[in-house]
């Protein structure tokens, strides 16, 4: 691990031009009854700069070839440079041979306090934890690096998650909400704990095999592609078996819902009876989604 952590500072020193991440970054202050509004905007603009300019792995990327991705960042309260508030993450990825974007990653972290001091400089060392803005926009940048590759390559995500959990283990000492496993069973430390865990490597396998098998090879193959969705669907299911109410579980159908909905719901016809009973089981919570498939 510190060997990969070494690595991957010397790329962030010596590479400045190979950025990964095409993220749309907005800070909502709407909450906020403030004469200053300007620091907004600059904190807007300086996480923007931060997520965007910075070298994440050390690869070059083309322009077409970054990461497409958001962060919603809804600010509840400001008090002498201390802010409350929630980000919204989401990532997605193109399909091949197509104009469609697959969501990949869709999470909502309501406990994001950190401080700012307006104009100020955000680098990340990751050997240390200098703030904790920093590091929950270098953790989220690295699940989302880590989350792509898992549906290009089976566990291809892998080293970007070590990093991320190396980015847990050094904020855990911070004081901040969402780093330890005593903060609640469904938060950082959490998402990237049970993506590191062989118990959910179901989770990892239906993101390969979902995107590269299934939608990837829609233009090539309809049929052949909806029945391995309908496959991945029924790994996904495994999770279940072990943990009824998984973490991972939740997080793959807020990204999914919908694109399953409409993918149930055209293109040829394969038996979807049994997927939908599994739907049904393994996300209760979406049953009022799962009845509107057309059959």
């Amino acid at each position: 691990m510190k060997k990969i952590v070494s690595i991957l500072f010397l790329f962030w020193i010596g590479m400045t031009n190979a950025q990964q991440l095409n993220c749309s970054v907005q800070v909502n202050s709407d909450k906020i009854a403030s004469t200053n509004n300007q620091i907004f905007k600059n904190l807007e603009k300086s996480i923007s700069e931060f997520v965007n300019k910075t070298d994440w792995t050390g690869e070059s990327y083309k322009q077409n070839e970054k990461i497409n991705c958001s962060m919603v960042i809804t600010l509840n309260t400001y008090d002498s440079n201390a802010f409350t508030a929630t980000i919204q993450v989401e990532s997605s990825r193109p399909i091949f041979n197509s104009s469609y974007a697959s969501p990949v990653f869709n999470y909502n972290d309501k406990d994001f306090g950190f401080r700012y001091i307006e104009f100020e400089n955000l680098l990340f060392n990751p050997a240390t934890f200098d703030s904790n803005l920093i590091s929950v926009l270098a953790f989220y940048s690295y699940m989302i690096l880590g989350f792509d590759a898992d549906t290009y390559t089976l566990y291809g995500g892998k080293q970007w998650f070590d990093v991320a959990q190396e980015i847990v283990t050094v904020a855990q000492q911070s004081g901040y909400k969402g780093w330890s496993q005593s903060d609640g069973n469904q938060n950082r430390f959490f998402l990237v704990n049970d993506m590191l865990s062989g118990t959910f490597d179901a989770f990892r396998e239906t993101m390969y095999l979902y995107h590269r098998e299934g939608l990837d090879n829609m233009t090539k193959d309809l049929k052949t592609s909806k029945e391995k969705i309908l496959e991945s669907i029924t790994i996904m299911s495994g999770i279940y078996k072990v943990r009824s109410n998984a973490f991972l579980t939740r997080v793959f159908f807020d990204a999914k819902v919908d694109e399953i909905v409409s993918i149930l719901s055209g293109g040829p016809k394969v038996p979807i009876s049994e997927t939908i009973e599994t739907l049904n089981r393994i996300s209760p919570l979406n049953s009022s989604k799962w009845a509107t498939i057309k059959l």
